[in-house]
């Protein structure tokens, strides 16, 4: 097996393959090296499990492991079929959450493929297998998600100053501050996001503002400024009245995280190449 020097989510790039319709997949012999499994005996294994946890979320397995069998080139031109899959990318998911966590390389493989599935592809007991600060990576890439399309909705709605409209959602949520009060009181460096430096309960608090605003404003029908940032400040306010009501934690009462994302993207990078020199 190839020994590979550097663990960066880039591996998974590199043997990542797009099919005629677009669709991303990954073939299993070759996810299997990059896992570091020696024997497809091992790795079938797993991936036989990753099938039952398939079926039992409720999914077709055969729209996840697809049976890819080919063969190969032997000595004096002989030729024999071994079993392969083309994988999508939750099944790759459901692979290395049964994989020996001990591997660098499977937690890597554990957040590259979390962080980058949609969440109606992850059940409720496979969310909370994640760490903290997966389930944060998870809900950030939801976050920016949502604000890209939030963003679209509000120029259609008549938005201009985007900042401003953003702020009225803050404002709702967090009880008057905006994101500038917010990054005042994280007490966060020059130039650091604000979301990057929540926790995921938090995080959770404003993907729900940001959907709920988003479908708002298409089914009222907003076009001026000023409706689209009262909405967006009573659709915050609620939430923070939801969460009220349940017993919850005010989002700016729930603690900052001591690291920001990309500070944990950072050391987990050098450590996952310092244990490769």
């Amino acid at each position: 097996m190839n020994e590979i020097k550097e663990y960066t989510e880039k591996v998974f790039e590199d043997i990542k393959h797009i099919d005629e319709n677009n669709n991303e997949y990954w073939y299993a012999r070759e996810l299997m090296e990059v896992l570091e499994y020696s024997l497809w005996q091992n790795f079938h294994k797993t991936i036989k499990t990753a099938m039952k946890n398939c079926n039992n979320s409720n999914y077709d397995v055969s729209d996840h492991f697809i049976d890819a069998n080919k063969m190969i080139k032997l000595a004096k031109n002989a030729r024999r079929k071994i079993q392969d899959y083309k994988l999508s990318r939750y099944a790759c998911y459901l692979i290395v959450l049964n994989c020996d966590p001990r591997k660098k390389v499977i937690a890597l493989a554990k957040t590259y493929f979390a962080i980058q599935t949609r969440k109606q592809e992850l059940s409720k007991k496979e969310y909370n297998e994640l760490t903290e600060d997966e389930k944060r990576l998870y809900r950030r890439n939801q976050a920016r998600k949502g604000n890209f399309n939030l963003n679209k909705t509000a120029v259609n709605s008549g938005v201009k100053d985007l900042a401003r409209f953003h702020n009225a959602g803050y404002k709702g949520l967090y009880n008057g501050e905006t994101a500038d009060d917010i990054f005042k009181r994280k007490k966060l460096r020059y130039r650091e996001d604000i979301l990057d430096n929540m926790g995921s309960e938090e995080l959770a608090d404003n993907i729900f503002r940001i959907a709920q605003t988003d479908a708002k404003l298409k089914r009222d029908n907003v076009d001026n400024e000023y409706t689209a940032n009262s909405v967006h400040y009573e659709v915050g306010k609620e939430v923070r009245n939801s969460i009220k009501r349940l017993g919850g934690t005010m989002p700016e009462d729930l603690p900052t995280p001591e690291k920001s994302l990309k500070e944990l993207e950072k050391d987990r990078k050098n450590q996952l190449t310092s244990n490769k020199l």
